[in-house]
């Protein structure tokens, strides 16, 4: 491979990068994330706008230029618009990572204690409410059946014979 082959190379854009968005020039997509994340920039340049008040300070304000292997965080609930924004009609590739907020043992092993209760005791509560069911059907049946029998003793009635 010769030098021009190995610069024409690098400066190609990627056709695809595993996990990530490609998001053509002049294209623009919004972020509404549900939890916590950072968008990674993989390839390219995004111009990213957060919606709502800005700050008077660079970290605050609406607008972010991300280049190849920058990041930006954002919070559950922001929304932040990005956009493409390369020279020469190159399409960036971006990727979104959640971030969980650690629990400490503690916290989580008493959490899975009370779900590990709270469904068996629903269960519970269910199966006795079928079963008590099932007893009141029962009792009204045999009482049905008893109660022609015992009729039929007390006035001496036979049954007609055909």
């Amino acid at each position: 491979m010769n030098a021009t082959t190995a610069q024409n190379l690098q400066a190609a854009p990627a056709t695809a990068l595993p996990g990530t968005w490609k998001l053509a020039r002049g294209r623009a997509v919004t972020l509404r994330p549900a939890n916590d994340g950072i968008l990674r920039v993989a390839h390219g340049r995004v111009w990213a706008t957060f919606e709502g008040r800005h700050g008077l300070t660079p970290e605050e304000s609406g607008d972010h230029f991300l280049e190849h292997g920058r990041s930006l965080f954002v919070r559950a609930g922001q929304q932040v618009v990005i956009e493409s924004w390369n020279a020469g009609g190159c399409a960036s590739y971006f990727a979104w990572d959640p971030v969980f907020v650690p629990e400490s043992v503690g916290t989580a092993q008493r959490r899975v204690r009370l779900a590990g209760v709270a469904q068996p005791l629903s269960d519970l509560r269910l199966a006795f409410g079928l079963a008590g069911s099932a007893f009141v059907r029962l009792l009204v049946g045999i009482a049905r059946l008893a109660a022609p029998a015992a009729h039929n003793g007390r006035h001496g009635n036979a049954l007609p014979v055909r």
